[in-house]
């Protein structure tokens, strides 16, 4: 079942066209990434689907109700007003869930994410890092059908970004979250998703769509040929694109 897809979908910002004949899918409980060169246009695409940016051309269904994403930007966007468990059961508030219930529902999930003993402190009080994880956890617990994940990982150091992504390969393989993910990681999108979606510079357009057929769980083992057969032939794609614009 397709639980979203978007059709011949072009925007222009401005005098700028930033998308171009658009058409994607994703079907319920699959992993699919897009990835493109930097500033091609990626995140208007989740910017398209939250609102953010009036559809202009094409269509956009999906099977769920409007409010069925939960949307991680590429900034942590952590209320620093707030204390983290407090922007961390906010996406629940904002559904209506008691603050309380909320606090429940996130607490099980705080030692996964390194948060256990940072509860209590503002977000101006930690790193860069910890507080994309914060974001993280807070999109994850909403508990809707879709997740836009824009870049979850890139504020994170090496080590801690495998881990996380380990983590959350583990929990997709549980609970099967439709899941679309903008990253720049060629590696990151291979160990994630079941389909790859490659957009061309500005004004983007799909110039390749990769089936991804490693079997699960991919990280935490030694990558295999075909994961690397895989990366290398995307970034064969993505080079062939920047060689176009020099």
């Amino acid at each position: 079942m397709t639980a979203l897809s978007l059709k011949d979908v072009s925007i222009m910002l401005g005098d700028t066209p930033v998308l171009e004949s658009i058409n994607l899918h994703v079907k319920q409980g699959e992993f699919v990434s897009i990835l493109g060169p930097s500033g091609a246009g990626k995140s208007t695409i989740f910017r398209l689907l939250t609102g953010a940016v009036p559809l202009q051309t094409g269509t956009i269904s999906c099977a769920s109700h409007e409010d069925s994403f939960a949307f991680m930007p590429q900034r942590d966007a952590l209320m620093p007003w707030r204390r983290i468990i407090d922007n961390l059961t906010l996406g629940l508030e904002v559904q209506g869930v008691a603050r309380k219930d909320a606090r429940t529902q996130v607490m099980p999930l705080l030692a996964d994410f390194g948060l256990a003993d940072f509860t209590t402190h503002f977000p101006a009080q930690l790193s860069g890092g910890m507080r994309q994880r914060a974001a993280l956890l807070r999109t994850i617990v909403q508990g809707r059908s879709i997740q836009l994940l824009d870049e979850p990982f890139g504020a994170l150091d090496a080590l801690t970004r495998t881990q996380m992504q380990t983590w959350f390969e583990d929990r997709w393989r549980a609970a099967r979250w439709t899941t679309l993910l903008v990253t720049h990681d060629v590696r990151e999108a291979v160990a994630l998703s079941d389909r790859i979606y490659v957009l061309s510079q500005r004004p983007a357009r799909v110039i390749a769509e990769i089936i991804v057929p490693i079997p699960r769980p991919r990280l935490g083992r030694p990558p295999s040929t075909q994961a690397h057969d895989i990366e290398t032939q995307l970034l064969e794609i993505l080079l062939h694109q920047t060689g176009e614009r020099s």
